[in-house]
């Protein structure tokens, strides 16, 4: 079994908070605005954001969302506003921007496809809507993918969550997200709630997506990177091991930059 390292989770907090400040007073910009979910990533990125002292607004994006997402989201976001005066919010409902661009585009019969367009457009309409937020406060926009999510199986919208300023989190597995979540007391209700990105209007949830969940995810990157021998692996760890490598080598396009042509003729 691949080991996981130990985080002294204080100075882990406390050097996060210290890389967002000096980034944010070194671009000259008034704080940080973040997209807010319901989910562990979005709420312990905020927080961090928070503890800088610097402007933070936090923006709710529903399409369609499910009610208990909703609550989640309006949870942390109180609990936020009460522990730092620095935190503002904001509501920006999308779901007609979205249906309206339903409407405007053609249509196809792979329905499939189809879905997963749609679930991508409501990440892009939503990164959008945070880089007006941006615009007219002089913020930056905080991303919240982990390490997992953005180095090793790619899940994210390319130009969508995962188009960013800077990203706080993505050198944390997602079990450190949540270490460091129970650190900052974020709500229990967020804690324990099934991981779902809510792009695609129904309760599935990231495992459901992946195939496997963030835990089994991690191991298999951890022993793809220390070249763990395969034959080693049980039955279930094989399966896992050759999710994590196809979604990874599927997914390079969005963790590698563009490419660009390069005229030497």
């Amino acid at each position: 079994m691949t080991k996981k390292r130990t985080l002294e989770i204080e100075k882990v907090n406390t050097h996060i908070v210290e890389w967002l400040k000096s980034y944010a007073e070194n671009s000259k910009v008034n704080g940080f605005v973040i997209g807010i979910s319901g989910g562990v990533d979005s709420a312990v990125t905020s927080t961090l954001c928070a503890q800088t002292g610097l402007k933070v607004v936090c923006v709710e994006m529903p399409i369609h969302q499910a009610p208990s997402q909703v609550s989640r989201a309006q949870e942390h976001i109180e609990q936020l506003k009460n522990r730092f005066p620095n935190v503002t919010n904001a509501v920006a409902d999308l779901t007609s921007v979205f249906e309206t661009f339903k409407k405007e585009v053609p249509a196809t019969s792979n329905e499939a496809t189809v879905n997963l367009s749609l679930a991508n457009t409501r990440a892009r309409l939503r990164m959008t809507t945070l880089y007006y937020f941006a615009g007219i406060h002089g913020l930056l926009v905080a991303g919240t993918g982990n390490k997992v999510e953005d180095f090793g199986v790619g899940f994210y919208t390319k130009y969508g969550d995962g188009g960013v300023d800077l990203s706080p989190i993505a050198d944390l597995m997602k079990s450190e997200v949540y270490q460091l979540g129970t650190y900052l007391k974020i709500p229990e209700s967020i804690l324990t709630a099934s991981p779902t990105d809510g792009l695609f209007g129904d309760d599935r949830t990231d495992e459901d997506q992946l195939g496997a969940s963030y835990d089994e995810l991690e191991w298999a990157m951890n022993a793809n990177d220390s070249k763990t021998d395969p034959n080693t692996f049980t039955e279930r760890q094989k399966t896992v091991y050759e999710i994590y490598k196809k979604l990874n080598k599927n997914n390079q396009h969005k963790m590698n930059p563009i490419p660009v042509c390069i005229i030497n003729c």
